[in-house]
């Protein structure tokens, strides 16, 4: 009876790990002999590892990314231009304390929106808040925001992500309002917030893509200064193959689940 007081008295207490820990170590015959401190202590473990796995999941989800992706899984066997130095890199943290951008730029189909959300899922592992947007669809919602008043706290919110991923930037040459608004966007998050942006367009063609002289000018200086810059190329991967040993890909030349990981 004391035990069920304890552990409903914790759950009131919102420490929901601590109050399921308890409740399994009492079933183990194993945790008899600890102390107290002991005992105490590994509650507190608990706890904190039931907080951050809720973190995570919080994380994850605010994301939205796209893919279900994860640095570990990538692919490195396609030939397709991938700087494992680089890559190393970026499986740390310190590109996203840095406030670092990462560029991927390649053809379509070979992995650029798969690397980016799997640099997205590191950086929500690692404790950063993150938020995923397809260009389109990421203006769209800014020129909606104008009709409606939001505009402004829409760009507050894009400034306070700590990673933010752009995938299929310059799909279609910018108009006016779009180019306006990343400027607005890359001048709030430049040497202050992780940037991951995916485009089909090569960077020395982004200029162009971009529009207005003036305009480009500052969003390439301020996206390209310091960046780490993937550069991907060869045959689109998107189409599911037969691997020799009976395994499938996926559209990124992953392997499917069931086969091993690369």
């Amino acid at each position: 009876m004391l035990n069920e007081t304890t552990i409903n008295v914790m759950n009131a207490l919102k420490l929901h790990g601590m109050a399921k820990g308890f409740e399994l170590r009492l079933g183990n015959s194993k945790q008899a002999g600890l102390s107290h401190a002991e005992f105490t202590g590994m509650l507190v473990e608990d706890e904190k590892i039931y907080r951050e796995n809720r973190r995570l999941q919080r994380l994850l989800a605010q994301a939205r990314l796209r893919q279900q992706a994860a640095m570990e899984d990538i692919d490195y066997r396609h030939a397709r231009g991938i700087n494992r130095q680089i890559m190393a890199e970026l499986a740390g943290s310190q590109w996203m304390q840095a406030h670092r951008t990462v560029i991927i730029s390649g053809p379509t189909g070979i992995g650029k929106s798969y690397i980016a959300c799997a640099l997205g899922n590191h950086a929500a592992r690692a404790g950063f808040t993150v938020q995923y947007f397809r260009a389109p669809r990421l203006f769209e919602q800014m020129m909606q925001s104008r009709g409606d008043g939001g505009h402004l706290k829409l760009l507050a919110k894009l400034s306070r992500v700590q990673v933010l991923v752009i995938d299929d930037l310059l799909m279609t040459p910018m108009t006016e309002e779009e180019r306006r608004d990343f400027m607005e966007i890359v001048e709030d998050r430049y040497e202050c917030s992780a940037t991951v942006i995916s485009s089909q367009c090569p960077m020395n063609k982004w200029h162009a893509g971009i529009g207005d002289d003036t305009i480009a000018d500052a969003i390439c200086d301020r996206l390209f200064h310091n960046a780490y810059r993937i550069e991907l190329k060869g045959n689109s991967i998107r189409n599911t193959k037969k691997k020799a040993d009976g395994s499938e890909t996926d559209k990124d030349g992953n392997l499917k689940s069931g086969g091993d990981k690369s």
